[in-house]
């Protein structure tokens, strides 16, 4: 990985942080047409899971079953350790899983779990967009880049045999 000089290391935290930003307040939206509310904790477990949804778009190169398992593992793995630090540790009762089926601690369940690699369908795409935006281009519509996890030239080539 290359190194960043300070102007590139100060427009990636800026990126990120705006991206974060952006995903806290699509997660709380998500949770009031979900649920009918939403706690301000939810603004930092959404944020990081839509920076970590990102994450997966830009660097995994796998299909998009594969993406979205990560996408979904990425999510729970957030909403544990939030659950155990916001519900367990500081008692805020956020969301209770307990009498969802495979559940662990009451924190995540299955049926999440399978919702969020859905979601991750939609939130690709809407990370892609948005991060094109920050960094001043033209955002484009979803390719077959996005569907397939390959590289652009890889299917021209194909396209061309």
């Amino acid at each position: 990985m290359a190194k960043l000089s300070k102007r590139q290391l100060f427009q990636e935290l800026k990126c990120s942080a705006c991206l974060f930003c952006i995903g806290g307040f699509l997660y709380n939206i998500i949770e009031v047409l979900w649920r009918g509310y939403s706690h301000w904790t939810m603004f930092f477990v959404g944020g990081a899971c839509f920076n970590l949804i990102g994450r997966v778009q830009r660097f995994c190169r796998g299909g998009l079953f594969h993406r979205c398992a990560l996408c979904s593992l990425a999510v729970t793995s957030v909403e544990f350790l939030s659950g155990c630090l916001f519900n367990l540790k500081m008692k805020l009762n956020v969301w209770d899983y307990s009498g969802m089926f495979l559940n662990l601690k009451g924190q995540v369940c299955l049926l999440y779990s399978v919702l969020w690699g859905f979601l991750s369908l939609i939130a690709m795409p809407i990370y892609a967009n948005c991060r094109t935006r920050l960094e001043g281009g033209e955002p484009k519509l979803p390719t077959l880049r996005f569907l397939t996890g390959k590289k652009a030239e890889s299917t021209k080539k194909t396209a061309a045999e």
